[in-house]
């Protein structure tokens, strides 16, 4: 869809929706459309810009869209930098919109804009290992802080979202979906992945879920969704927080510049900030080690539910690590004689 026809599509529902929110709504401007569809808008009296969300129908209910706010307003009141929600005029955090063009129904929600550039453009366009290194490491006392706050936080009743654990993660119906079904895989490597799948589901399942370990998550926060603006890192894109373990939170960072000669300092400075700012056990790391390849596994199935992306070549390079530590795993169990 072409940026004429996501104005078509778009523009007309996000213009009603902004009738509900206490803004003089001036200058629209489509920002993405990704699973959510995302404008900025400059509100004419003051010059105030926010952006608006028209979040994508059912994936969340509007409870679940709820209790992202109050996490995105609680971690906020800890002095986690996050986008500052916006109320509608009658209180609400979400609206009811809907899109003409297509019948379908979305929820719109705003914040406060937040200016900065995608992390994730700032490291593609240095080569200095020293500030690749600095940014790893703020981003992990970001997310130790971040776990600080949710480990610590009991959410308001009512509160609810998914949870990423070994059904989740690992089970018949994982959140992002059947990873093993995608087109590409031949019959073998679904079966690699399967016998995978269930091991790493027995293995989730006997690790504990204590609040010190296993609580709110943002799940998504690779450089793609942190902006920078100076010395400031902005957590942006709340959309697949929920309940999980600490150590996919950090593995999905991780995972991010695993593939990149430098890794090894990367994941250094990363964990010595993060343990700096919140206790991380030396047996913590091989558990992390596992749940890197559960992201590239749960990241198979997000390409598998949206086949409309064009990315041959990041979908064929976590296909053949996934599958390379896959058999690794099964060639260490027969050689220790396990079935």
């Amino acid at each position: 869809m072409d940026k004429e026809e996501i104005d078509r599509v778009f523009t007309p529902a996000a213009r009603a929706a902004l009738e509900s929110f206490p803004i003089d709504t001036g200058d629209l401007a489509l920002v993405s459309l990704s699973e959510n569809v995302t404008f900025k808008v400059t509100d004419r009296r003051d010059g105030g810009a926010y952006v608006l969300r028209l979040h994508r129908p059912g994936y969340h209910t509007l409870a679940e869209l709820d209790s992202e706010h109050a996490w995105i307003r609680a971690l906020d009141d800890t002095g986690v930098e996050v986008p500052k929600p916006v109320a509608a005029r009658d209180g609400r955090n979400y609206v009811p919109v809907t899109v003409a063009a297509t019948g379908e129904q979305r929820f719109a929600g705003m914040a406060r804009w937040t200016e900065g550039h995608l992390l994730s453009d700032v490291l593609a366009e240095t080569g200095d290992q020293p500030t690749v290194e600095s940014y790893f490491a703020q981003l992990g006392a970001l997310t130790a802080a971040m776990h600080n706050q949710s480990s610590a936080w009991k959410p308001p009743p009512h509160f609810t979202r998914h949870h990423l654990d070994a059904d989740g993660l690992m089970g018949d119906a994982p959140h992002w979906g059947p990873f093993w079904e995608h087109h590409l895989l031949s019959a073998a490597e679904r079966d690699l992945l399967l016998d995978t799948r269930q091991r790493m589901h027995a293995w989730l399942a006997r690790l504990g879920k204590e609040a010190s370990g296993y609580s709110l998550i943002h799940s998504d926060m690779h450089p793609g969704n942190v902006l920078v603006d100076g010395e400031r890192l902005t957590v942006i894109d709340f959309d697949d927080a929920g309940f999980g373990w600490h150590h996919y939170d950090i593995a999905v960072v991780l995972t991010y510049w695993q593939s990149k000669p430098d890794a090894a300092a990367i994941d250094r400075a990363f964990l010595d900030a993060y343990r700096a700012v919140r206790p991380l056990p030396e047996e913590a790391l091989a558990a992390i080690r596992m749940f890197r390849l559960i992201r590239w596994m749960a990241s198979i199935g997000w390409f598998h539910q949206r086949p409309e992306l064009k990315r041959p070549s990041v979908f064929e390079e976590r296909k053949a690590w996934v599958l390379e530590q896959c058999a690794a795993l099964q060639r260490a169990r027969l050689s220790a004689g396990v079935a």
